[in-house]
């Protein structure tokens, strides 16, 4: 399956199932997802700059979009921390490369999880939902015997959903693993 099936898929499936389960009236109204935002909070990144380096390229290997640094906004001093210093990594995909990261994640990423049983289904109250990994391995663009360390990631998948319920909807039906139980 392809990045325009997976459109393709929304458009088709997607939408009128979920516009006969809330009851909408027009197609505007279907929730739909906007952006993915992969983040990496690098705190020891103060330490070594390399860091910043190696998670930039690895981030973009992992997207296929450039990875951009996030720097401090203020000076902590009990951190060793400068204004203006890079502490994180962070890419925001739009579009087809979402479309495409999407799948990649739920097909191959989310299923090399060690003990994988799906993912929470707890969305952030505006029908947004932020997936957390530990380790940057599970994606199989990244080769394990190059890596120095292991780094975490939080990706984050922006609805139009009013509402968690229309959110966990519309993830749903795009393929994501959540637990069976869902406890809001």
């Amino acid at each position: 399956m392809n990045t325009a099936s997976l459109k393709q898929d929304y458009k088709e499936r997607i939408v009128p199932l979920l516009t006969k389960e809330f009851g909408y009236h027009t197609v505007m109204q279907v929730p739909k997802l906007k952006k993915i935002v992969i983040n990496q909070g690098l705190g020891i990144a103060v330490a070594d700059k390399k860091i910043i380096d190696t998670a930039i390229a690895e981030l973009t290997a992992i997207t296929g979009q450039k990875a951009v640094a996030t720097i401090s906004r203020k000076d902590i001093a009990n951190f060793k921390l400068r204004k203006k210093m890079p502490v994180g990594v962070m890419v925001t995909l739009r579009r087809e490369q979402m479309y495409e990261f999407l799948e990649r994640l739920v097909r191959v990423a989310l299923p090399r999880i060690r003990d994988f049983k799906g993912i929470e289904g707890r969305l952030d109250g505006r029908g947004n939902y932020t997936l957390g990994i530990q380790e940057q391995i599970i994606f199989p663009e990244i080769n394990i015997d190059n890596i120095e360390r292991l780094m975490g990631m939080n990706i984050t998948m922006v609805t139009s959903a009013k509402t968690d319920e229309e959110g966990y909807a519309l993830l749903r039906e795009f393929g994501l693993p959540f637990k069976n139980n869902k406890n809001n």
